[in-house]
């Protein structure tokens, strides 16, 4: 049963991209400094995290991978999410096809989120929410690495997602260009880390001890 709001503005749809937590397919990078069961950990927590920080009135879809994983995702996060499996051959196209179907089931408002960045709270989200309302076409949350952990769309906004250069220190910019070049408005949030190394485990592990 999906998660729905009574408020007289429908609430965006919230649309997690996450993969199941198995040992060697998740936190790769960091897993080749730290190995494969601590990796995980670090990103059931991170997901645990992110997932208990979200508007408790807002419909949720967890877009999961691998495909056969519904089972494992389900057991791990809850029964109160929407489950869908993961369809594209790259970050894109599945974040593309998952936002098209969303707009086409009658969502008015998508945010699209991953499972990498702690500091992504209920703030920003109403936030985003927020920004959404006022007219923006999008919302970006920016990371330092130069991607983001959240966008927010007020409508499907294709070329965002098409020829743009995947977990690269280019992502951002490029989805940027190609909304200023197509005539959307668009805004940004704060500036935040996304843990995909060490580096940047040390530098975010401090809000888990915070949360205790």
């Amino acid at each position: 049963m999906s998660r729905s709001t009574q408020t007289d503005k429908p609430s965006p749809r919230i649309l997690a991209f996450l993969k199941a937590p198995i040992s060697g397919s998740v936190k790769t990078r960091l897993a080749r400094e730290i190995g494969n069961e601590e990796a995980t950990r670090i990103y059931r927590m991170h997901v645990e995290r992110q997932i208990a920080a979200l508007p408790p009135d807002w419909p949720v879809e967890i877009h999961f991978a691998p495909p056969d994983a519904e089972s494992m995702m389900s057991e791990w996060l809850g029964s109160e999410f929407s489950y869908i499996p993961q369809t594209g051959r790259d970050l894109g196209e599945r974040m593309h096809n998952a936002v098209k179907s969303a707009f086409a089931d009658g969502a008015e408002k998508v945010i699209c989120i991953g499972g990498d960045c702690p500091d992504l709270g209920e703030k920003e989200l109403r936030e985003s929410e927020e920004k959404l309302h006022q007219g923006n076409d999008l919302v970006f949350g920016p990371t330092f690495d130069g991607g983001y952990y959240l966008m927010g769309l007020s409508k499907p906004c294709d070329e965002v997602f098409e020829s743009i250069p995947w977990s690269s220190s280019k992502t951002l910019t490029a989805s940027l260009l190609h909304a200023k070049r197509f005539g959307r408005s668009f805004t940004l949030l704060e500036t935040k880390v996304d843990v995909d190394d060490l580096d940047d485990w040390e530098k975010a592990k401090h809000l888990f001890a915070l949360a205790k």
